[in-house]
């Protein structure tokens, strides 16, 4: 069976940490535990991840931005995207800023999510209408923003 190799030297851990940024945008936490569950130690890795924010080869603002900027462009609202982000290990204040930012317009992207799942509208029955707002609950999105 194959066996991933350990990642016991600073060129192996690089080496993986690059591979997975090539892909696409991690941020710190979520780097640091790929590489630890791909056999580095805490300790090693760290260093090498220290060196890649340094160099800026991985950064937490990049990857909350591209996120964001994805997530939301699927139908996803400011409230499910924080909580994402929070689980990826993304800073509170990062991710503040970044959904603060004036760049989106949330009922907008509320109004769309809703108009996609729900062609006819808002339901008039009480039943159909608390289904439909436990939907864009679960989309992240607070009461009202898509009326």
């Amino acid at each position: 069976m194959f066996r991933r190799s350990q990642l016991d030297t600073p060129a192996a851990i690089r080496r993986s940490a690059m591979d997975l940024l090539a892909r696409r945008e991690h941020s710190y936490a979520e780097l640091l535990r790929k590489l630890q569950l791909r056999g580095a130690t805490r300790d090693m890795a760290e260093i090498e991840l220290d060196r890649l924010q340094e160099e800026g080869l991985l950064s937490d603002e990049r990857f909350c931005e591209a996120y964001v900027h994805a997530r939301s462009q699927r139908g996803y609202g400011p409230l499910r995207l924080r909580e994402e982000l929070r689980q990826r290990g993304v800073p509170e204040s990062l991710i503040e800023r970044e959904l603060q930012s004036t760049e989106r317009d949330w009922s907008a992207l509320a109004r769309a999510a809703f108009a996609k799942r729900f062609p006819e509208g808002p339901a008039a029955d009480v039943r159909e209408r608390a289904r439909q707002q436990r939907f864009m609950q679960y989309r992240g999105f607070s009461g009202g923003q898509w009326d």
